[in-house]
């Protein structure tokens, strides 16, 4: 089992950053990627970052690419999300979830996975 704890979320200007914290914990967690998803109201969820525990590769949605980062400390069992020049359309909840399937293109449009955090919101006020 996995547990996933996502922190950071604000109010932020736009132009502004901000970066989320997922806290990963349980049994296991070499056989998981890991990836940020968001969810607006009246929105569609859209999978953003992912990073593999494999090999730290990762992927970014086209929305946030260039503007968002994904890291992870293991020795904190912990996965980042960096968000710099922040818009208004970033505003959503914030979800990080592991899936046993690899870090790809693909895994970013998956909507079932097999673990999710509650997530964390994010306004970027205009």
């Amino acid at each position: 089992q996995v547990q996933l704890v996502e922190s950071g979320g604000d109010l932020v200007q736009p132009g502004g950053s901000l970066r989320l914290s997922c806290a990963v914990s349980g049994s296991n967690l070499d056989g998981y990627d890991i990836g940020w998803f968001r969810q607006a109201p009246g929105k569609e969820r859209e999978g953003i970052s992912c990073i593999s525990n494999r090999d730290g590769s990762t992927h970014y949605a086209n929305s946030v690419k260039g503007r968002f980062t994904i890291s992870r400390d293991n020795a904190k069992n912990t996965v980042y999300l960096e968000m710099n020049n922040l818009k208004p359309e970033d505003s959503a909840l914030y979800y990080c979830a592991a899936d046993r399937a690899d870090c790809s293109r693909t895994y970013l449009l998956l909507l079932i996975l097999d673990h999710w955090g509650q997530g964390t919101q994010v306004t970027v006020s205009s």
